[in-house]
C-alpha cells in the first residue's frame, strides 16, 4: 500500500470512528476512499466493516454511563440485531457481488437519504417523546420495536453504511427514554452487527479482506470512537452531514462509473 493511500483511509478511519459514536454514517466517510483508491465494493465493504469494530467499541464504551438500567431491554434487543447481522452477512457473501454492485448504489442513496433528514427525524423523535399521548412506548410496542431492530441488523450486515442514523430512529420512536439513551444502545447495538459480521467475514470470505484496510481503519477509528464519545457532541451536526452527504455522492459517482463501463 502506498504511503498517500495509507493516510486517506488513516483520516477517514479517524473521522469515521469519531462520528460513529455520535451520529452514526461513518462507513459514508471510509467506503468512498476505499472504491476511489480503487478497491472493489464487496472487498471494501468487507475490509471497512471489520475495520470499524475496534471504532464501534470504544464509542460504545464511552457511553456505557447512558445505559444504565437499560440492561433488560439491551438483552432483549441484542439477539434481533444479532440474527439480522447474520442475515445480512450471508446475503452479502451468498449473493452474487454483481448484485451488490447495482445494490451499493441504491443503499448509498437511502444512507445519504438518512443523513439528510436525520434532524427531521431526530426532531419528531423528540417531539413525541415530550407529549405523553402520542410517544410510542416499548411496554406496548415490544414485538414491533425487535422486528425493526432485526430488520435494521440485515441492513447493517449487509450494508454497513447508517445502520446506526436508522436504529437511533427506531430506538427513538418505540423505546421509552432520551435521545442519549438511544444513542447508546445504537452503539452496542452496531457493535453487534459488525462483530457478527466480521466472523462471518473471517470464516467464510478470509480471500477477499484487504488486512492493511483493516489495520489501518481499525487503529484509526479506535481513536476516533474515543474521541467521538468525549467531545464529537461539540461538533457542528451541519458541517459532519455536508462532508458525509459529499462523500456518499463521490461513492455513488465511482460506482455508477463502473455501472457503465
Amino acid at each position: 500500500m502506498e504511503l498517500v493511500n495509507g493516510l486517506f483511509i488513516t483520516f477517514a478511519g479517524l473521522w469515521a470512528g469519531t462520528i460513529n459514536s455520535v451520529v452514526g454514517s461513518g462507513t459514508l466517510v471510509t467506503f468512498p476512499v476505499l472504491i476511489a483508491l480503487g478497491y472493489a465494493p464487496v472487498t471494501a465493504s468487507i475490509s471497512n466493516a471489520m475495520g470499524l469494530v475496534a471504532g464501534n467499541m470504544s464509542g460504545a464504551w464511552g457511553y456505557r454511563r447512558e445505559l444504565k438500567g437499560r440492561g433488560r431491554q439491551l438483552l432483549r434487543l441484542l439477539p434481533a440485531s444479532i440474527l439480522g447481522g447474520i442475515t445480512g452477512a450471508w446475503l452479502l457473501l451468498h449473493l452474487p457481488e454483481k448484485v451488490f454492485h447495482y445494490a451499493a448504489p441504491i443503499l448509498i442513496v437511502l444512507a445519504l437519504l438518512m443523513v439528510l433528514f436525520q434532524p427531521r427525524l431526530q426532531g419528531w423523535v423528540r417531539d413525541r417523546a415530550g407529549n405523553p399521548e402520542h410517544a410510542l412506548h416499548d411496554k406496548r410496542h415490544g414485538a414491533l420495536l425487535v422486528l425493526m431492530v432485526y430488520l435494521a441488523g440485515v441492513y447493517g450486515g449487509y450494508f454497513v453504511a447508517a445502520q446506526g442514523i436508522l436504529l437511533v430512529g427506531i430506538l427513538g420512536v418505540f423505546m421509552t427514554g432520551t435521545m442519549q439513551n438511544a444513542n447508546a444502545m445504537k452503539n452496542i447495538l452496531v457493535l453487534a452487527v459488525n462483530v457478527v459480521a466480521a466472523c462471518s467475514y473471517l470464516l467464510f470470505a478470509f480471500g477477499r479482506i484487504e488486512w492493511p484496510v483493516v489495520a489501518i481503519i481499525a487503529v484509526s477509528s479506535l481513536i476516533g470512537g474515543v474521541v467521538g464519545s468525549k467531545v464529537g457532541r461539540r461538533l457542528r451536526p451541519v458541517a459532519l452531514r455536508g462532508v458525509i452527504f459529499v462523500l456518499g455522492l463521490v461513492a455513488l459517482g465511482f460506482m455508477i462509473a463502473n455501472l457503465l463501463k
